[in-house]
């Protein structure tokens, strides 16, 4: 072992020792000594090989504290063990670069040694690649968010330089997780699991894709690849509110509930973009050009949504970029409004579609390529860009699964002779009317 993965885990063990005491600490002030010496006592005769005859004269009472007990110590020490294993993952992509990183350098290699395939075949196949991970409700999956959002801030405390604030912040947060009851009274209902996949897809959105998208771009180059930063290799998917199939809580009205939720989500976590970009596209039209495209574009925003505030037209006069970032923040509001009230959409007011919302974006991009903003366009606006191409207006793509016969009974409706036919033909059948529109 190496000294470098000596001290890495001489400070996970560190780590794992405080979080350890920390608990220790919150036990006996939540619930006393007792509890406390009674987890000592367990480990100990665990560790001795004694522990069946301690267990068994515990009372169910100390049982269910004892087991709160150590599933929280496990916790912990799992959170440590991510969070290291983080740093060693960051000093691995710091030296050797990501993995994508790694791929492309092998391609280049392979290709170097009259590899069967070229850059332009590599070119082919980003035109229909997607990598879309689908998420669903797992029965297993306990963990409730109010938990995962108290280790996420103990993850971010570890993370930290040690000072006595931070002591004071991960007490704080371990006596938090111990009151928090990790299970829930009642059965989580679709629409709950629905909210706990968004606090996934929100954190993704926020953190993890842009940066992943952004080097998985800046990788293609080398490839002397162009990805346009409208393309689409990952999007998301879920089948939470969606998947009828046995399940007769998840009703059409349940399914359109779950959508309009995630919409909510998807413009929340884009209007936070949007105020990072107005924040930082201050480029002064008296400073750098500007598009005919985009200052028309402006010009019409200003005109179909008089609700922007006059404060904005007054101090942003000379500022396109931060007006249009303004006026498609308040698109995006009156398409959260429109989804959740049911209202018809209004043209140049709100978005019907994630592609109205993209076109928007790259009026900005391709303006600032033009007027020695190439920088500028290819940082933050891209990675954008790029993010919300990924998520779109719906966040994820809504996978709706239903029984075999209901699809059967709708397809008899439409076709009375389909019901006769044998399984072999039926889809053939079905093809052929794909295939044929209007038949």
């Amino acid at each position: 072992m190496s000294g470098v993965q000596e001290e890495d885990n001489a400070s996970l063990r560190s780590d794992v020792r405080r979080l350890g005491e920390l608990l220790g600490q919150s036990l006996a002030r939540q619930d006393g000594e007792a509890l406390l010496n009674l987890v000592e006592s367990v480990r100990k005769s665990v560790r001795e090989g004694r522990g069946e005859e301690l267990l068994q004269s515990i009372s169910t009472e100390d049982t269910v504290k004892l087991v709160r007990a150590f599933n929280v110590y496990f916790n912990l020490a799992n959170v440590a063990e991510q969070v290291h294993r983080s740093h060693v993952l960051a000093e691995s992509r710091e030296a050797h670069g990501s993995w994508i990183s790694r791929a492309v350098d092998h391609i280049i290699e392979a290709e170097k040694s009259g590899a069967p395939f070229s850059q332009s075949d590599i070119k082919k196949w980003l035109e229909t690649f997607e990598v879309r991970p689908v998420f669903t409700a797992h029965p297993t999956e306990a963990a409730r968010r109010s938990v995962l959002s108290k280790l996420a801030t103990i993850a971010e405390l570890l993370d930290q330089e040690e000072s006595p604030t931070r002591e004071r912040r991960l007490a704080e947060a371990v006596d938090l997780l111990w009151q928090t009851d990790e299970l829930r009274l009642g059965r989580p209902e679709p629409l709950d699991e629905a909210i706990n996949a968004l606090y996934y897809l929100d954190d993704l959105f926020r953190l993890t894709v842009p940066e992943v998208l952004d080097d998985f771009a800046r990788e293609m180059k080398r490839l002397k690849i162009e990805l346009a930063p409208t393309s689409t290799p990952l999007t998301f998917g879920s089948w939470i509110g969606g998947d009828r199939d046995g399940n007769p809580n998840i009703t059409p009205e349940v399914t359109k509930q779950a959508i309009v939720l995630q919409m909510g989500h998807a413009i929340r976590v884009t209007l936070e973009a949007l105020d990072e970009l107005r924040q930082a596209l201050s480029i002064s039209t008296r400073l750098a050009g500007t598009s005919k495209a985009l200052l028309e574009s402006v010009a019409r925003d200003l005109e179909l949504i008089p609700e922007i505030e006059p404060r904005f037209k007054r101090i942003n006069i000379e500022e396109p970029y931060r007006l249009k970032a303004t006026a498609i923040r308040h698109r995006l509001l009156l398409t959260r409004d429109r989804h959740a009230k049911g209202l018809p959409h209004q043209p140049g007011r709100d978005y019907a579609n994630t592609k109205e919302l993209i076109d928007d974006l790259m009026l900005m991009y391709n303006s600032l390529l033009a007027n020695r903003g190439e920088l500028i366009g290819h940082g933050l606006l891209e990675r954008t860009i790029r993010t919300i191409s990924a998520f779109g207006l719906t966040h994820a793509t809504m996978d709706v699964r239903e029984h075999s016969g209901a699809h059967e009974r709708v397809i008899v409706q439409l076709f009375p002779e389909w019901g006769s036919l044998p399984p072999e033909e039926k889809m053939v059948f079905l093809s052929k009317k794909l295939l044929t529109p209007n038949s």
